[in-house]
């Protein structure tokens, strides 16, 4: 346990300084980013270690998996976190994800919106959560051979985020993206820059829609350059899936 807690602190030091170093380069500052631990297949002991670790952001991206885990977690821990839900969701899982999570950041078609919304106002209305949902659009950033790492394309995300903005118990805070497969760094950093040029065009029409979910431990280097305000680093931190 100890030698565990040891490997997720020297991790988790790297990453910091990883951002720093991407944050000096970019003339930004690590205040403004958030770290997501992508904690998925990992259990909630880690969760636990990583929030004794100074960590308040977690990310999990199977309903099953992490409703469980989050059930699991001491209530002095679960209330230090924000649980963020960054997988694909189906709309019978919305109901039963928003009763745990407090960001779901794969929003990708008005079905969604509308199954997330419901669960949202049945949670609040039961007290099993007690503020609205914190919600981005996932922009699926391939051309032609590329698309496909899911999300919404990115000729339908203005409608999208005003479906959103419409529904009583959802609050659109911006738009995520997963780097397309097989990229160099010239071409993840292009596909960040389009998704960097979609969020000011959306904050134009929805201004408290600033958050920019870009980069994992692969890439988030070039995220932090191209305006990223949240990072999701999973192998990084709790190292190779199990």
């Amino acid at each position: 346990m100890a030698d565990r807690r040891t490997e997720l602190r020297t991790n988790l030091a790297t990453v910091h300084e990883r951002i720093a170093t991407a944050c000096a380069d970019a003339g930004r500052e690590p205040a403004e980013l958030t770290l997501v631990a992508i904690t998925k297949f990992f259990p909630a002991s880690d969760v636990v270690h990583l929030a004794d670790l100074g960590v308040r952001h977690v990310g999990e991206n199977k309903d099953q998996e992490a409703g469980a885990k989050v059930a699991e977690l001491p209530h002095e821990v679960r209330e230090l976190l924000t649980v963020h839900f960054v997988g694909q969701l189906q709309s019978n899982k919305a109901g039963h994800v928003a009763r745990y999570a407090d960001v779901v950041q794969s929003v990708d078609r008005p079905k969604i919106v509308k199954a997330l919304d419901r669960g949202a106002g049945t949670a609040l209305a039961e007290g099993t959560r007690h503020t609205p949902l914190e919600v981005t659009i996932q922009v699926d950033l391939g051309e032609g051979a590329d698309a496909g790492r899911g999300g919404a394309v990115p000729a339908d995300v203005p409608a999208l985020a005003d479906a959103v903005a419409a529904t009583e118990h959802l609050r659109l805070r911006g738009v995520m993206a997963v780097a397309p497969l097989g990229l160099d760094e010239d071409g993840t950093a292009a596909a960040f820059q389009r998704l960097a040029d979609l969020s000011a065009r959306l904050r134009a029409d929805h201004p408290e829609a600033t958050w920019v979910s870009a980069g994992m431990s692969g890439d988030l280097e070039t995220a932090v350059t191209h305006g990223a305000t949240h990072l999701r680093v999973g192998t990084g931190i709790l190292g190779a899936r199990r």
